[in-house]
């Protein structure tokens, strides 16, 4: 008998200790929502200018969450992008193809909200996909007077990261349908154009928006794809009308880097596309649903979009992430509002 009850109880601790194990093992990939909001920002938001508009933002979250937000600051989309993905941020502003590419890194990853356009609702909430030639030599990209991507083959191209919506994955979807339908380039794919030799002589990767212009500017590439919103703090439109093929733009003299190694450089646009707004987003696993709701209801009010912190008046002359003009504000917006950006890689 005592045997047996010796017996029974080695089983009994054997099944408990299996019992542990296995609830150890269950919670070891779970994330419990904290008291601190990790923001995790790209390259292009991450410069010194840039600071008065992510701490507007970062009190608003307190505000609304009661809990510490920590910036973390970026020199490349895919550490941004796989902060994200891996449980170390909360939230993250990022381009829709960086979004994409988080959301199929972790399902968990949805859309908060997205700046509108001037008229208040997603009609109009897109930016433009530039691709910029210096000034003084547009004329080499030109056929019979008009601005035509075949000229840009052979040329030192430079983009932004190929995690980028308008420094990369728009600009290199219209390149390829140009040049595929050409027998010399019929079987060029998206990674030929991500180095020199199929397409362009030599291919540069700016890390940022900024950095891809100054590639253009300081002569390191002949054409250059960014996008108006990341450098529109730092140059001005000096002929024709903004946002147009042909416009022309100046460096301002007061340019902060890393711009300020080319003031007064001109460039020029051969190429104008617009593209969808980027959102912010969130990690639902990290973040949690109360805290995803009380961010969404206080990004979508009107003490937001009031905020001139937040949406500075494009008048003021003051740096900024987002700039009120007329009626710009942040919208809700679903997953499926993407498509046309994942249409791209179809």
């Amino acid at each position: 008998m005592k045997k047996r009850w010796f017996l029974f109880a080695i089983l009994l601790v054997f099944v408990m200790v299996l019992a542990a194990c296995s609830s150890g093992s269950a919670g070891a990939g779970e994330v419990e929502v904290d008291d601190v909001i990790d923001v995790v920002w790209y390259p292009n938001e991450s410069g010194s200018d840039m600071k008065s508009s992510r701490d507007a933002i970062g009190t608003v979250i307190e505000e609304a969450t009661g809990k510490e937000v920590e910036h973390h600051l970026t020199t490349d989309y895919a550490i941004a992008i796989e902060t994200l993905i891996n449980n170390n941020a909360d939230l993250a502003f990022m381009g829709a193809q960086g979004y994409i590419e988080a959301k199929n890194g972790n399902d968990a990853i949805v859309p908060l909200a997205v700046p509108s356009g001037a008229s208040g609702t997603l009609d109009d909430a897109v930016y433009h996909s530039w691709l910029g030639v210096n000034i003084d030599e547009q004329e080499d990209y030109k056929v019979d007077g008009e601005f035509a991507l075949d000229t840009i083959a052979e040329k030192r191209f430079s983009f932004v990261s190929n995690s980028s919506t308008s420094g990369f994955k728009v600009p290199s979807s219209s390149i390829l349908a140009h040049f595929t339908e050409q027998d010399d380039y019929a079987e060029l794919v998206e990674e030929d154009l991500m180095e020199g030799g199929a397409l362009f002589s030599q291919v540069l990767f700016g890390g940022s928006h900024q950095g891809s212009a100054v590639n253009l500017l300081n002569g390191s590439a002949d054409v250059a794809a960014f996008c108006d919103g990341c450098v529109e703090n730092y140059v001005e439109v000096s002929e024709g009308e903004e946002n147009t093929v042909g416009a022309v733009y100046k460096v301002k003299d007061d340019a902060a880097e890393p711009f300020n190694a080319v003031t007064g450089s001109e460039f020029t646009l051969m190429s104008v596309t617009p593209v969808l707004n980027a959102p912010f987003v969130a990690n639902m696993d990290v973040l949690g649903q109360e805290d995803f709701d009380s961010l969404k209801e206080v990004f979508t009010s009107d003490e937001v979009t009031n905020n001139e912190q937040i949406f500075v008046p494009e008048d003021s002359g003051n740096p900024g992430l987002f700039f009120k003009s007329d009626k710009e504000k942040f919208l809700e917006v679903e997953d499926s509002w993407f498509d046309p950006i994942r249409e791209l890689s179809n």
